[in-house]
């Protein structure tokens, strides 16, 4: 699948073996259109870049709704968060991810399963083409909160053959 955006092209390979309910969910969200016009609202350099989920309006930066159900944390796939994977977001609930995601610039294993009191965070893709435009992007400035300060946006998602 193909993600364009403001800072160039950035193509990911889905992992539905490993992951197949994380890849259903973000295909559904893809073939919605709803990740159009998102930004890549937290960009941490030696971190990640997280988007899927928030758009400017002309108050500042707002969640987009409404999303699907969440989804069940599919983090014992025995993928890991290593540079250039692709991974769901959620909050500190296992079983919250709904449209955020986020691609790990580095190695960050700290995020991958360890056991029920740290379920990790589900790893259901990698950067196929595009890794310079990821690193792009992860240098931009960012405010104190990490919020690049020019949006960084997704203008299409789109899958492709």
């Amino acid at each position: 699948m193909r993600l364009t955006t403001n800072q160039g092209v950035i193509e990911l390979g889905l992992d539905r073996n490993h992951a197949p309910v994380t890849v259903d969910n973000f295909l559904k969200y893809v073939n919605d259109g709803f990740y159009n016009g998102t930004v890549f609202h937290r960009v941490i350099s030696n971190f990640v870049i997280q988007g899927g989920g928030v758009i400017r309006t002309n108050a500042g930066l707002s969640e987009k709704t409404p999303t699907y159900p969440a989804i069940t944390l599919e983090s014992q796939n025995g993928l890991s968060n290593v540079r250039g994977t692709l991974a769901m977001a959620r909050t500190a609930v296992a079983d919250s991810a709904t449209s955020q995601f986020y691609v790990n610039v580095v190695d960050n294993l700290n995020l991958n399963y360890v056991n029920a009191a740290n379920p990790g965070y589900a790893v259901f893709g990698q950067v196929t083409v595009g890794m310079d435009v990821v690193d792009k992007i992860r240098a931009v400035n960012t405010n104190a909160q990490d919020v690049p300060l020019v949006d960084v946006t997704i203008t299409e998602a789109k899958v492709i053959q």
